[in-house]
């Protein structure tokens, strides 16, 4: 893998959530960027080789006023952190915790950590000798190690950031954590898209290796699974369920029925399911139509229509409501942005809103939902997410992702396929960063 400056002056690598290149030497990793960190805490200025993740957290760091001297402070022990750990819902994993990871840990000597949504260490299992070790740092159950608290650090990290990350040696703020490494991911509530937590493994030098940041998002991906079969995605036997992401025609869940509606019941649906306190004639009018010689004849015909599609006791009038709360795809990835778990949002999206109608609510919705997800995933900058969206249909032309992909993914590919782009829209080649994009190095 080739690395290239990132216009923040920082190294940036091919793949930046990854903490060492392939071949790399640790040893000598590491001596540089103990210089690097002593540098930002004397001067508050970030060398190279700190990559863009970890200096952003660095600073994020100093701003919550952590010192690098600092030390863990352990919140819960004894009954309190055995009740609390006991009510947590990642309880319900750490048995699927355990079976994937403690042979590892174990015979690695590394340690298997989980956190909640504030970075409090919940359970630190592994190697005994280890577990003494980390002991000695506070990295026990009951710490806190957000990054609010303990700095840079891959558990803290994962659940700031809500993705996963890998952290090695001094790339950690607080000087007493600087002899290990460590990987962590998020793990979601599958219903909700909140972060419940994160999974981690700590160690030594041989955690930086990428498997390993690839092995701990399995385990949470797998962890996410278990949650979504013990806790069900629907959110009530009663509640019907309407998916209108990726189709022209909605599908609506209820009763145990699956209905196909028509477009324009989608749209009267979508629209309804987002306003529960009901609209008017009028307001549906013109909400669902362009043309204003349409009549409201038309639109009592059409709602008439619907009502015995969905049967008796869902759709109600004066004004036009649905009478039970209905759960929208739309919703969904609404919630999730709104909490910050970009990665579920994005999970949940399976395309555009209605991409075929052209009722002006809809239009407007369609386009806020898509332009709130990519401007997420812009800032995140995390390449899997970015390549997902460039490489579906409704991102394939999207000169701002493919730009932002080409900064933290700069591979030949992605490269020319953001300069066909930029000649097809006439786009100028001077953007910040169009030096990565070249595959140089900006002035």
């Amino acid at each position: 893998m080739s690395s290239a400056a990132s216009p923040f002056g920082e190294a940036e690598l091919t793949d930046p959530w990854v903490a060492l290149e392939p071949g790399a030497d640790p040893a000598e990793h590491a001596r540089m960027l103990r210089r690097a960190h002593e540098t930002f805490t004397e001067a508050g200025t970030v060398t190279r080789p700190v990559r863009s993740v970890v200096a952003e957290s660095w600073r994020r760091s100093a701003r919550a006023g952590v010192g690098p001297d600092g030390t863990a402070s352990v919140e819960l022990v004894d009954g309190d952190l055995g009740a609390y750990r006991a009510e947590h819902p990642l309880a319900r994993v750490m048995p699927l915790f355990r079976e994937l990871m403690g042979t590892f840990a174990a015979d690695g000597e590394h340690l298997l950590a989980v956190c909640d949504a504030n970075g409090r260490l919940l359970w630190v299992e592994g190697h005994p000798a280890t577990r003494r070790d980390a002991g000695r740092m506070n990295f026990v159950p009951g710490a806190r190690w957000a990054e609010t608290a303990m700095g840079t650090n891959a558990p803290g990290t994962a659940v700031a950031v809500d993705r996963p990350v890998q952290v090695f040696a001094a790339e950690h703020f607080i000087r007493r954590v600087q002899p290990w490494t460590c990987a962590a991911a998020p793990v979601h509530d599958p219903r909700t898209g909140r972060v419940l937590g994160a999974v981690d493994i700590t160690g030594g030098d041989g955690l930086a290796h990428p498997h390993s940041l690839g092995f701990v998002q399995a385990v949470a991906r797998a962890a996410e699974s278990q949650l979504a079969l013990l806790t069900p995605e629907r959110p009530g036997a009663d509640t019907p369920e309407l998916s209108v992401l990726g189709r022209d025609e909605a599908h609506l869940l209820t009763g145990g029925r699956r209905i196909r509606l028509s477009r324009r019941h989608s749209e009267i649906l979508v629209l309804l399911a987002r306003h529960p306190e009901g609209l008017t004639g009028d307001e549906l009018l013109c909400a669902l139509y362009e043309d204003e010689s349409v009549t409201p004849v038309t639109l009592r015909a059409e709602l008439a229509r619907l009502r015995r599609v969905l049967g008796p006791g869902l759709l109600a009038s004066r004004p036009y409501r649905l009478t039970v709360p209905v759960e929208c795809d739309v919703a969904v990835v609404e919630r999730r942005l709104e909490t910050g778990a970009v990665t579920a949002a994005a999970t949940a999206y399976a395309g555009p809103l209605l991409p075929g109608s052209q009722a002006p609510a809809v239009v407007r919705l369609r386009h806020r939902l898509a332009e709130a997800l990519r401007t997420a995933l812009i800032a995140r900058r995390d390449p899997d997410l970015l390549a997902d969206w460039a490489h579906a249909p409704w991102g394939e032309d999207d000169l701002d992702v493919w730009r932002a992909l080409a900064m933290v993914r700069p591979t030949a590919t992605v490269r020319a396929r953001l300069a066909a782009l930029e000649v097809e829209l006439g786009a100028p080649a001077d953007w910040p960063g169009a030096a990565v994009r070249r595959g140089g190095i900006p002035s």
